[in-house]
């Protein structure tokens, strides 16, 4: 049972972060408790203390919409929070999608689909291209375009509400991720992934290569939702400094070797 807990203490720690967030919006929407109120577009936090999603504030400025006071403030602790310390943390530790798409995943590997699977059939900067078009489609529309069909914005406030809708679009992404591509919303077209990436690419905190203590097993990237970030291992001791890496902790915890570990920031350019 300890080595269980050791081998997935990050994951076991992620999820419990993501329920304990879904359980606190709820409480604060149901019950009036004042820890977080509202959702992940925009909250309260004790009820004094502003949060709001940095890609949608973007999204209504280009759409033409005059930011309040409050939106301006919480987008800006959201984008110092994740600029500083988190990267694309979002992703793997906040986000509700990423349960069903880790979910896929896990049942691709036992199923064997990512043995037969010998190349992506899409590239992952689709995600950036993702994000022009959304910001291009909210000043065209006078719309935030992405937050009227997000799977994010839809599952959340599903949990918080009452699913609906929702559950059509959790089962949707599921089935994308596990039949159609791997790691397929979260890794190749979400928007607010490739956002996260940008603003978190100088993030402090960074999973570490030791080179000398790799066996070139792979585990870590069987597992890797952002399997590319690891190009180093087997080849030299770096940090994974690109802003795609969500800081999940798998590759971490799938590491026999010990080679692999979470450290802070220690160079300033990644030479791939």
């Amino acid at each position: 049972m300890i080595k269980f807990l050791v081998k997935h203490r990050f994951l076991i720690l992620r999820r419990v972060v993501q329920i304990s967030l879904m359980l606190l919006y709820v409480a604060g929407n149901v019950w009036g408790w004042t820890i977080l109120q509202g959702n992940l577009s925009s909250s309260l936090f004790l009820g004094v203390i502003p949060l709001s999603d940095p890609f949608a504030a973007l999204q209504m400025f280009s759409a033409g919409a005059l930011l309040s006071a409050n939106i301006l403030v919480g987008a800006f602790i959201i984008t110092a929070f994740y600029f500083l310390v988190g990267g694309r943390v979002f992703c793997s530790w906040v986000c509700p999608v990423n349960i069903i798409t880790d979910m896929a995943n896990y049942v691709r590997r036992k199923l064997g689909f990512n043995q037969i699977e010998k190349k992506q059939p899409a590239t992952r900067n689709m995600r950036y291209y993702v994000l022009a078009l959304s910001l291009v489609l909210s000043y065209v529309l006078g719309v935030t375009a992405f937050e009227l069909v997000s799977p994010i914005s839809v599952t959340h406030r599903g949990i918080i509400f009452g699913l609906g809708f929702g559950w059509a679009m959790m089962l949707v992404i599921f089935l994308f991720d596990l039949f159609i591509l791997k790691n397929g919303w979260c890794g190749h077209i979400c928007p607010l992934g490739g956002f996260y990436s940008v603003v978190g690419k100088y993030s402090l905190i960074r999973v570490n290569h030791d080179e000398p203590k790799c066996t070139v097993c792979m585990k870590c990237k069987e597992v890797c939702p952002e399997s590319q970030v690891l190009w180093m291992v087997g080849k030299e001791s770096l940090q994974v400094l690109s802003g795609e890496c969500t800081n999940c902790g798998r590759c971490v915890e799938v590491c026999d070797d010990d080679a692999l570990n979470f450290s802070l920031r220690t160079q300033i350019g990644d030479k791939k």
